[in-house]
């Protein structure tokens, strides 16, 4: 029996999906969390084979969620289940860990068959995942600017969208002052941006952050 933790701010998304994944023999939900400082602690506290994760939620969103739940279990299989379409967010956050990403409007059979395959330790990746994939290899030029971005670049560029300042960052990731600004001033030069305003707004206009 798989042990599921779902992560999801709306309850009625979380009781969907524990009534989907518990129609399952081999599956069980064995956790719910309504936010992403939740989960991390649940993580902590009790041990699970797979967490699905929405990405978008208030106070930690699941960028950052993906990042600490995989500091804390680094082995632990996420898969994002969002809102969002697959080419807003799915190859960053699959560079930054998760195993799988699916869209929310995905029918009930891919969902479980994703949860089974991030479970049994596998990546999971959908149609619409390896098309992108695939242009990606092909037109490599074609990457929006954040998909330039290395994994840590990312999350230090969504904790900046988001307004923390460098000193929180650095404080949360047990990072120097000086190293932040380091990794704000390789963001800003790789995506052609000038300021952390830019950056906010760039995040919004791509359906990075709400």
């Amino acid at each position: 029996m798989k042990k599921i933790l779902i992560v999801d701010d709306h309850r009625i998304v979380r009781n969907g999906l524990r009534n989907l994944i518990e129609l399952e023999a081999d599956l069980q939900v064995a956790g719910e969390a309504s936010s992403g400082a939740e989960a991390i602690q649940l993580v902590r506290e009790n041990q699970y084979d797979a967490v699905v994760l929405d990405i978008s939620m208030p106070g930690k969103n699941g960028v950052e969620t993906l990042n600490e739940l995989l500091e804390v279990s680094p082995t632990l299989p996420v898969l994002v289940l969002s809102g969002y379409s697959e080419d807003q967010y799915a190859l960053n956050l699959m560079r930054n860990g998760c195993k799988g990403y699916l869209s929310k409007n995905s029918d009930s059979e891919e969902i479980i068959n994703a949860i089974r395959t991030i479970s049994a330790g596998r990546k999971y990746i959908s149609a619409e995942l390896a098309e992108l994939m695939t242009n990606e290899l092909s037109h490599p030029s074609q990457k929006q600017l954040h998909e330039t971005l290395s994994p840590r670049e990312f999350h230090v560029f969504m904790k900046l969208a988001v307004g923390q300042t460098p000193t929180a960052i650095s404080e949360e990731l047990s990072l120097s002052i000086k190293t932040i600004s380091t990794y704000r001033f390789r963001i800003l030069e790789k995506m052609a941006l000038k300021s952390n305003a830019d950056l906010t707004y760039y995040a919004i206009r791509y359906g990075l952050i709400n």
